[in-house]
């Protein structure tokens, strides 16, 4: 009896300690918290608040103290899609991705219940006002300003919450498939309007340059015939100057061969005393210069033309024009006709008794004429 006794008594003491052992295993292990580096404990005792466990291992009171984890770093919310009507009735659809981080754990846990489902339901109430106030252009083309927009609507309340708000994106905004339909038809319509402005603007340009291109064209043209005109009235006035001292000079000869036919009359009378008159032994010596080719100016006379710039005398041959004139008489030596005939018809009647002398002498001399001897 004793021996089954000590037994159970062993028995019960073994049990004892081990469920002892076991206690103050537990113990131990509730007493120690162990925070990691980014996050930050909230930790109550019997249900009231004691404040924040920092990062590495913490003492706590176990069995009852109740621990609430803050992860510290930046945190990633999906807004789920929305849907809309924007101010011109329109509707669409659009979704957020929202980036938090919490500042203030002890707000975090006295402030607000879940504040990842706090803010993500903010930010979905707050997409659909901001897209409701915007034109539908605008909530497509306007990205930046809904984003803008909705963190700025989000910062006011999460800050009593111990929470920032870093960014707000719009990943989507998509209009209804009717309203899709009528932007490709516009987008559709704006793309051919642009390009039959473009080719509008080509024909236009295309018949300026033309036009330039003609009247350039008629420029040089009116400029081709001026310049012409021009050449062809100074080859005129050129032809006409040596047609006149071409018949200036045949018409010196045709009296020349007057006054020596005189001569010959006068030579072919009876009488045997001649006077010659002074204008007929000008016009002797005139004779003798025709017939050595010596009817030139003797005063450095030479004939005038128009002026012509240095391309225009080279086509015309001006150069070589005066070169073949050379110098031509002085016009001042002009003969007496009527003195000259009067003074024949007189040594014919033999109303004169001047001698006349050989012609040859008279072109040799150069003199005055005097009375010659008798034929």
């Amino acid at each position: 009896m004793v021996t089954q006794a000590a037994l159970a008594t062993g028995s019960a003491g073994g049990l004892i300690a081990a469920i002892l052992f076991i206690l103050v295993v537990v113990t131990a292990y509730k007493s120690v918290v162990i925070v990691r580096a980014y996050e930050k404990r909230a930790y109550t005792r019997f249900g009231k608040y004691q404040g924040l466990l920092e990062p590495g291992p913490n003492i706590v009171l176990p069995f009852v103290t109740k621990t609430y984890t803050f992860d510290m770093r930046t945190q990633t919310l999906d807004v789920p899609r929305q849907e809309a009507i924007t101010r011109d009735n329109s509707p669409v659809t659009a979704d957020a991705v929202v980036y938090i981080k919490v500042m203030d754990a002890k707000k975090a846990f006295l402030e607000v219940d879940d504040y990842k489902r706090a803010v993500s339901n903010l930010a979905q109430t707050t997409l659909r006002a901001v897209l409701g106030d915007m034109e539908l252009d605008d909530t497509l083309n306007k990205r930046q300003e809904i984003n803008a927009k909705i963190r700025t609507e989000l910062d006011e309340p999460t800050d009593e919450w111990g929470i920032r708000v870093e960014s707000v994106e719009v990943r989507e905004v998509n209009p209804s498939k009717d309203v899709q339909q009528a932007m490709e038809k516009q987008t559709s319509a704006e793309r051919r309007r642009r390009a039959m402005i473009l080719e509008a603007q080509g024909e236009r340009r295309s018949a300026i340059e033309e036009a330039q291109g003609d009247k350039q064209s008629q420029i040089i043209r009116a400029q081709g015939e001026k310049q012409s005109q021009i050449l062809e009235a100074q080859g005129d006035s050129i032809s006409t100057v040596l047609r006149a001292k071409a018949a200036d000079s045949m018409g010196e000869r045709a009296i020349i061969d007057k006054g020596m036919e005189t001569l010959e009359g006068i030579g072919q009378g009876e009488s045997n005393t001649f006077v010659l008159p002074q204008e007929l032994t000008s016009l002797v010596s005139r004779y003798g210069r025709h017939l050595q080719g010596s009817d030139v100016k003797e005063n450095g006379h030479v004939l005038e033309g128009l002026d012509f710039d240095d391309e225009t005398r080279e086509m015309l041959g001006l150069d070589d024009i005066q070169e073949i004139l050379g110098e031509l008489e002085d016009e001042e030596e002009i003969v007496d006709i009527e003195g000259m005939e009067e003074e024949a018809q007189a040594v014919k009647a033999g109303e004169t008794s001047a001698d006349i002398k050989d012609p040859d002498e008279i072109i040799d001399d150069g003199a005055d004429p005097e009375v010659g001897d008798n034929a």
